[in-house]
């Protein structure tokens, strides 16, 4: 949006008074009525910096999510080799453990499997 000058919203005012019948003189009425106009248009200008901060700092952040979730959620690439987490060096320290007892591996006994009566 524009920024409105610092005039801009008190004169536009005293064309629509002057339209409707009503002529703002000079006077300490019509100064206090230009003053209020100036701090109303101080304030919109600086709520407006501030939403397009804000709105700007929003899409930064969102763009930081749809990164987090797309690294997230993207299939693994063969070129690309996943991040190491605790089970995966525990695994690698099991793989290093059997080779060092000669490649021998004890295999886990099968559970029978059981029927439910009904």
């Amino acid at each position: 949006m524009k920024t409105l000058k610092q005039d801009e919203l008190y004169q536009n005012l005293q064309e629509f008074l002057h339209k409707k019948g009503v002529e703002l003189k000079d006077g300490s009425y019509s100064q206090k009525i230009q003053k209020g106009c100036s701090l109303l248009s101080d304030a919109i200008n600086t709520s407006q910096k501030g939403l397009t901060r804000a709105k700007d700092e929003i899409d930064r952040k969102l763009d930081q999510l749809r990164q987090v979730i797309h690294e997230k959620t993207a299939p693994r690439g063969a070129a690309s080799q996943p991040p190491r987490s605790e089970t995966a060096s525990a695994q690698s320290q099991g793989a290093a453990a059997k080779a060092n007892s000669g490649g021998k591996t004890t295999p886990k006994p099968k559970q029978p499997r059981t029927r439910k009566k009904h």
